[in-house]
C-alpha cells in the first residue's frame, strides 16, 4: 500500500453522516406524524371581519355568556392569526355555543365551527400539526362553479365601446358609430379615412394588446379592434380571480374554519366547506352581492356635528374599517361596475399604492370631478348585503331581508387631474394595499357563475370513511409485514421497520406542506406500501441469487443493494412521472391519490435503499458472517 493512501472501507459499513441522515429522517417521521394520533376537539373560532380583532374583553363576555348557558368549555386560547379558539368536550355543546357566542359578539364578527387538533404544546412548538382532512373524511359541502366567460368577454367589449367613445371626445374626432361586432370585437365607423387613421393610431397607442384592422364600406371608413389570444387569456384570468375574491369574501360570512376555494381548469372554481351541512345557506351566502362607489368626502361640515345628529341633507355619516366616522356625500362619482381593474404596487417614494382602471364612462365622470376637486378627499365606499340569522327552536334560521352594510374602505386626497387610470395612495401597508385592490376588483361581478355540481357529505359518513379507510389500510399493511417477517426473517424485520418509517415520512411530509388527505389518498398510501415492500423484495432476492452463486455473504449483501438500485430507480421514476401527470392535470379524487403517490415514491427509494441498508449494516456490517437469516 502506498504511503498516505487510506485503507478501503470494509463492505457494508456506513460513514457516520449517513447514519445521522437516516436517524433524522426517522425522527421527522415520528414527531411530525404522531400529532394525528391525538385526535381533535370540537371548537369555536372567533374572528373579526375585514381585519378587525376580537379583544380579550369581548372573549370574556363570550365566556360569561357560555357559563350563563351552562356550557362547559375545555380551554380558551389566542391563535397566531389573531383569532380566538374555544375548545369543547363534544359537538352538542359546540353547536349550542355557536349561537350563544354570536349573540355575545354581535355584528362584525365570525363564529366558525372548527375541529381543533388536540396536539400537545411541545409538538406545536416545533410546528407539528395533524393532516388536513378532505370532505370525504370530515364531511361538508362541495360546490363546482362554472364562470360564464362569454358574458365576461361581452362586458369587457362593452367597456371598450365606452372607452373608445370617450377617446373620440377627448381627441375631438368625429365618428359615426361605435358598436360591438357579432363575431367579436369592436368596430368604430367614420366618414373619412384621415379621421379613422388618427383614431386608429391613438387606440393602438393606448391599447397595445388589441389587434386592429381597417377597411371601408360604401362611403364609410372603419377599424375593427379585436382582443389577441393573450388579451382573451388575461380577461378570462381576471374574471376567475375576481370571482375567487368574491367567493372568499362570501365564505367568511359562513364561518368555515378551513375552506378550500381554488381554480379548476380555465373556467371553473371549486368551493369546499368542511363542517357545513346546510347547502341552502351556503348557496345563499355565496350568491350574495357587493358593490363599490367612489364619493366625495364632505370636508365643509364638522364630523362632530354629524355625530350629534346634524347630518347635511346631501351627505351621510359612515364609518371606516377602524370604526372612525367620516362624513361622505351621497352623490356617486363612479360605481363599482365601472371599475375594470385594480392592482397593488409602490409609488415613486416606495410607499404602497393601488392602481385603478375605469371604463370610458367612469373615466369621463372621474375626469370631470377631479378637475374641480384637486386637494380634496375622495372615499371608496363598499356596500354589502349580508344575510342575518335568528334562533328558531335552537337552530339559526336566515331572515328574509338581507342587511345593508356600508363601510368606507379608503379616503385619499386627490393629488391631480385623472380619468380612466389613477392611483390611490396614503395606504398604511402593503397588506392593506393588497386587500384594497382585492376589494376594488370584487366591487362588481362581471362574470356570472352557476353551480354545476353540488355534494353534501355528512360528518357521520366522513367518520365512517376514516374508520373503514384506516381499518383496510391497517389490515393490508399488517398482512404484508407478517409475510415479510415470515419469509425473509431478519431481513423481513428490516423491511418492516423501513416500511413503518416510510409511512411516517409520507404523513409527516403531507402535514408539513399542508396537503389534504382524502379517501383516495389512503388508497395511494396503501399502494406506496406495496411498492416499498416490492423494492425490498427485489433487493433481497438479488442477495439470495448472489449467495446461490457462491458469493460470500458480505459481498452478496453489497452487490444485492448496488445492482438492484438502478432497477429500483428506473421502475419508480416511470411511476413518479405518471403520478406527477395526475397531479398536474387531475382534480378531486385523482389529485388526492396522486399527492400521496408522488410523495411516497422518493420516500420509498430512500427507506428501501438507505434506511433498510443502514439496519443491515448495523447488524451484519464488518462481521464474519457465514449465513444470513434471509
Amino acid at each position: 500500500m502506498l504511503f498516505g493512501t487510506p485503507a478501503p472501507r470494509p463492505l457494508n459499513t456506513y460513514p457516520a453522516w449517513k447514519y445521522v441522515i437516516v436517524t433524522l429522517a426517522a425522527l421527522i417521521a415520528i414527531f411530525y406524524s404522531i400529532p394525528n394520533y391525538f385526535g381533535e376537539d370540537a371548537a369555536l373560532q372567533l374572528a373579526g371581519e375585514k381585519g378587525a380583532k376580537v379583544t380579550a374583553e369581548q372573549v370574556e363576555q363570550v365566556k360569561q355568556a357560555l357559563q350563563a348557558a351552562n356550557l362547559t368549555y375545555k380551554s380558551v386560547e389566542l391563535e397566531e392569526s389573531g383569532s380566538w379558539l374555544i375548545r369543547f368536550t363534544n359537538t352538542d355543546d359546540q353547536l349550542h355555543a355557536q349561537t350563544v357566542a354570536r349573540k355575545a359578539l354581535g355584528d362584525g364578527y365570525n363564529v366558525a365551527l372548527n375541529l381543533a387538533p388536540a396536539t400537545p404544546n411541545w409538538l406545536r412548538a416545533i410546528h407539528a400539526d395533524p393532516l388536513k382532512l378532505g370532505l370525504d373524511l370530515r364531511g361538508g359541502v362541495h360546490f363546482l362553479m362554472e364562470i360564464d366567460m362569454a358574458t365576461a368577454i361581452a362586458k369587457h367589449e362593452e367597456a371598450l365601446v365606452e372607452e373608445f367613445k370617450g377617446l373620440m371626445r377627448d381627441e375631438n374626432l368625429r365618428y359615426v358609430s361605435t358598436l360591438r361586432r357579432p363575431e367579436g370585437g369592436v368596430q368604430v365607423r367614420f366618414r373619412d379615412a384621415e379621421t379613422r387613421d388618427k383614431a386608429q393610431a391613438e387606440v393602438k397607442r393606448r391599447n397595445p394588446t388589441l389587434q386592429i384592422s381597417d377597411g371601408s364600406e360604401g362611403e364609410l371608413f372603419f377599424f375593427n379592434a379585436v382582443q389577441t389570444e393573450q388579451g382573451l387569456r388575461t380577461t378570462r384570468d381576471e374574471a376567475v380571480q375576481q370571482n375567487l375574491t368574491i367567493l372568499r369574501n362570501r365564505v367568511n360570512e359562513l364561518g368555515v374554519a378551513e375552506p378550500l376555494i381554488q381554480r379548476q381548469g380555465a373556467e371553473r372554481i371549486v368551493v369546499q366547506l368542511p363542517g357545513i351541512q346546510d347547502s341552502a345557506r351556503a348557496k345563499e351566502i355565496l350568491g350574495a352581492t357587493a358593490t363599490l362607489e367612489f364619493r366625495s368626502v364632505n370636508e365643509e361640515r364638522d364630523v362632530q356635528d354629524a355625530l350629534r345628529g346634524r347630518v347635511p341633507a346631501d351627505s351621510e355619516l359612515l364609518y371606516d374599517l377602524n370604526e372612525r366616522p367620516i362624513l361622505v356625500k351621497k352623490q356617486v362619482i363612479v360605481q363599482g361596475s365601472q371599475i375594470t381593474g385594480a392592482s397593488q404596487g409602490l409609488d415613486q417614494n416606495g410607499m404602497p399604492q393601488v392602481s385603478v382602471k375605469l371604463d370610458g364612462k367612469g373615466g369621463q365622470r372621474m375626469l370631470a370631478h377631479t378637475k374641480q376637486s384637486v386637494g380634496k378627499r375622495m372615499a371608496s365606499v363598499l356596500i354589502e348585503y349580508k344575510t342575518e340569522y335568528e334562533e328558531v327552536d335552537g337552530q339559526m334560521v336566515a331572515k328574509p331581508n338581507p342587511r345593508k352594510v356600508v363601510k368606507v374602505i379608503n379616503a385619499a386626497t386627490i393629488q391631480g387631474v385623472f380619468s380612466n387610470n389613477f392611483q390611490i395612495t396614503g395606504i398604511g401597508s402593503a397588506e392593506e394595499a393588497r386587500n384594497l385592490a382585492l376589494l376594488l376588483r370584487s366591487g362588481a361581478l362581471i362574470a356570472p357563475i352557476q353551480i354545476v355540481e353540488e355534494r353534501t357529505i355528512g360528518p357521520s359518513l366522513g367518520k365512517a370513511n376514516i374508520e373503514s379507510g384506516v381499518k383496510s389500510a391497517g389490515i393490508g399493511v399488517a398482512a404484508v409485514m407478517i409475510f415479510m417477517l415470515f419469509y425473509y426473517r431478519m431481513f423481513g424485520l428490516f423491511a418492516n421497520i423501513a416500511v413503518a418509517v416510510n409511512i411516517g415520512l409520507i404523513i409527516a411530509l403531507m402535514s408539513m406542506i399542508g396537503a389534504v388527505m382524502t379517501l383516495p389518498g389512503i388508497a395511494g398510501l396503501v399502494l406506496t406500501v406495496g411498492m416499498a415492500v416490492d423494492a425490498n423484495v427485489l433487493i433481497y432476492e438479488r442477495i439470495k441469487d448472489e449467495i446461490r452463486e457462491g458469493t460470500n455473504v458480505q459481498l452478496a449483501i453489497d452487490r444485492g443493494y448496488a445492482r438492484a438500485f438502478a432497477t429500483l430507480v428506473d421502475a419508480h421514476l416511470t411511476t413518479l412521472i405518471a403520478a406527477l401527470a395526475l397531479l398536474a392535470v387531475g382534480s378531486g379524487a385523482v389529485k388526492g391519490f396522486a399527492v400521496t403517490l408522488s410523495l411516497g415514491i422518493p420516500t420509498t427509494i430512500f427507506t428501501a435503499t438507505m434506511g433498510a441498508r443502514a439496519l443491515t449494516n448495523l447488524v451484519y456490517g464488518n462481521r464474519n458472517v457465514k449465513k444470513l437469516a434471509i
